[in-house]
């Protein structure tokens, strides 16, 4: 851990040594990765999944599917392309150019700071912390402050595996993350809420900083007409209430076909009690709400439906001692409530109903763009509108956040459920910067039209902007 006053002397030793690091061949970076990785997969795996049982009681298997298996997973698809990523990519030289060779050059951004959130803390730490040792960078990490005992695991790891100088993890408060937004770091990525989001991108234009946001929003989910429920609700409760809803890419609302609702509700109940059993407060496969503040707010979104006339269609009931909140599901809900207003980011699902499905994209877009939108249908013509009618970060269909694990996908939001994209390649590119090189090795058209100009060099700038 490295204390407060020290900031600026960190960053520092980190600008001073980003060419060290920056001019590294793809084999010394993927020597680092490996280190990495078996520091995930053996010398700390324990570790790791009680840290995250001590902060809000994920099950070990959810913690080695989400944190571990994803992270993993990012270090091999670098591992087995950083050499292909590395290379200079050669690009076509136009005839009016001949004489000369293009290529791009991709080359670290430099010193970086990674602002990392509480509810998939691993993974969302050191996912974009493998991008950006694949491109070569240093790096600074500020985690979450509300999952404390992970923040621990985490800065061990850090330092057991890198050197300050290269990769730093810094413990602490809000403050600690004000006070380094304040330095001027080549590259910042942060997850996150967008209000503390913009917060990140007005400290980093003071510095022409560039950004990367993975932020969230309200996911919606589509059930039409011809949707396979019984297919549908198998991994859509599994993908709500993974994580007990803390989830960027979770559904959180969802519009269902009116034709449908009975039968869906009746199927998400049987599913939801075979998963989590009919007492979930005892289910060896249900986690918690990761602190007080955050349960507080879940417990008055369900009070506050329920006072205004909204129907629990299954669950509702909580414990505060345990920060327990059962898989709820939520109908005839007042369109101005919180829960159709605001991210849930908790184990609460508010269903609508539809009769056209104009109604469901009039009603998306009425709202910020998502992260991740949904389509259980096997209407091509259902799911091709939505798609071509509506704009999100992610799209699934007939499956629920599946994208995410799709390396080979990009994955980020748009406008308000981000900026930029991440995984494999695509976070390769977004820590790196695309350097545009021309080299000239013999004489050129250009030559030939140099000052002073004549009526014959007019005549060839003429040819040349109707024909090339």
């Amino acid at each position: 851990m490295i204390e407060n006053n020290k900031f600026s002397e960190l960053f520092e030793r980190q600008k001073a040594n980003q060419f060290n690091i920056g001019n590294t061949t793809y084999k010394e970076r993927i020597k680092k990765l490996k280190k990495l990785k078996k520091a995930l997969e053996y010398t700390y795996k324990k570790d790791i999944r009680d840290a995250i049982f001590a902060d809000f009681k994920k099950p070990f298997l959810e913690t080695d599917l989400t944190e571990l298996y994803l992270v993993i997973k990012e270090i091999k698809v670098a591992v087995s392309n950083l050499k292909n990523w590395t290379e200079n990519q050669k690009v076509e030289t136009p005839l009016t150019l001949l004489g000369t060779s293009s290529w791009i050059k991709y080359e670290p951004k430099g010193v970086c700071l990674i602002i990392s959130p509480w509810n998939y803390p691993v993974n969302l730490t050191f996912s974009p912390l493998v991008s950006a040792i694949a491109a070569g960078n240093t790096v600074i990490i500020k985690p979450s402050e509300l999952t404390p005992n992970t923040s621990k695991i985490m800065a061990k790891i850090v330092s057991d595996v890198f050197t300050e100088d290269e990769i730093a993890l810094v413990e602490g408060e809000v403050e600690v993350a004000q006070e380094l937004l304040k330095l001027p770091f080549n590259h910042i990525f942060f997850t996150g809420s967008p209000t503390v989001g913009k917060i990140v991108m007005e400290a980093a234009s003071k510095n022409l900083t560039s950004v990367t946001l993975e932020l969230g929003g309200k996911s919606p989910t589509i059930i039409d007409e011809t949707a396979n429920v019984n297919k549908a609700v198998k991994n859509l409760v599994w993908g709500k209430y993974l994580n007990t809803g803390q989830t960027c890419i979770a559904p959180d609302y969802l519009l269902v076909h009116e034709s449908k609702k009975d039968e869906f509700l009746k199927a998400f109940k049987r599913k939801a009690e075979y998963y989590y059993s009919n007492d979930s407060l005892k289910s060896d496969s249900f986690g918690r709400v990761v602190n007080e503040k955050h349960f507080n707010r879940l417990v008055s979104y369900i009070t506050s439906a329920k006072e205004s006339g909204a129907t629990i269609e299954m669950g509702g009931d909580y414990n505060q001692e345990d920060k327990f909140i059962e898989p709820t599901v939520i109908s005839n809900i007042n369109e101005d409530h919180a829960l159709l207003q605001e991210e849930i980011f908790g184990p609460i699902l508010p269903i609508k109903t539809y009769k056209h499905i104009d109604e469901v994209v009039t009603y998306v877009n009425s709202k910020e763009r998502p992260l991740a939108l949904y389509i259980y249908s096997n209407s091509n013509k259902n799911v091709n509108y939505v798609i071509n009618n509506t704009r999100a970060g992610g799209t699934c269909i007939n499956t629920i956040a599946l994208h995410l694990s799709n390396h080979g996908l990009p994955f980020g939001g748009s406008n308000n459920s981000g900026i930029g994209k991440t995984h494999g390649y695509f976070g390769f590119q977004d820590f790196s910067n695309q350097r545009a090189v021309l080299k000239k090795y013999t004489i050129g058209p250009l030559n030939f039209l140099f000052p002073p100009y004549t009526n014959w060099k007019q005549k060839i700038v003429d040819l040349a902007i109707k024909w090339f």
